[in-house]
């Protein structure tokens, strides 16, 4: 699978396992969704904002253009869990089409980006890229064994079944 193909079907995962923990965490009373659960960002809250943050306020700049905005990785950006889970949805649907927008050359470069304190820096594309998608699928998992905790059904996010889902046709 070439790289363009593999990243497209990692966005589009990315996407479907992002709404449905949404809509998960949608039923969950206001005090269960802001309270410390034992995540490192502690709420479900806190973790979705860092989600909004490291995957489409900071990485999807730095892919698209070359830059590291100013905020922080620990910062509550939106405070409204409806304002938020809009802005990860809207956030999760802008990569495919970045993804799409990658010529074969750009897959075996490197990703070069000036950081917040003006310092130049490079690492390799792909890997990169990866590596966002991993923090990604990392921190929903958290959510997904908090809301388990707390006595909330919990979605399928599991990529294999989607894959599979994929394959067979099927939206999942």
């Amino acid at each position: 699978m070439n790289p363009t193909a593999h990243f497209s079907q990692l966005a589009r995962y990315n996407q479907w396992a992002t709404a449905r923990l949404l809509d998960a965490a949608a039923a969950l009373p206001e005090a269960d969704y802001r309270r410390d659960v034992g995540l490192f960002f502690r709420s479900i809250h806190g973790t979705l904002n860092h989600l909004l943050v490291g995957e489409h306020l900071l990485w999807f700049v730095r892919f698209s253009e070359g830059t590291s905005p100013r905020v922080a990785l620990d910062a509550e950006v939106e405070a409204d869990r409806k304002a938020l889970a809009l802005r990860l949805l809207e956030g999760a649907a802008r990569w495919a089409p970045l993804i799409a927008s990658f010529s074969q050359d750009r897959w075996s470069g490197t990703l070069d980006y000036t950081t917040m304190r003006g310092t130049a820096a490079s690492l390799p594309f792909a890997a990169t890229l990866a590596h966002v998608f991993n923090h990604g699928t990392h921190h929903r998992g958290q959510i997904t064994a908090a809301l388990t905790a707390l006595g909330q059904p919990c979605p399928e996010l599991d990529l294999v079944y989607f894959l599979q889902a994929e394959q067979a046709g099927v939206t999942p």
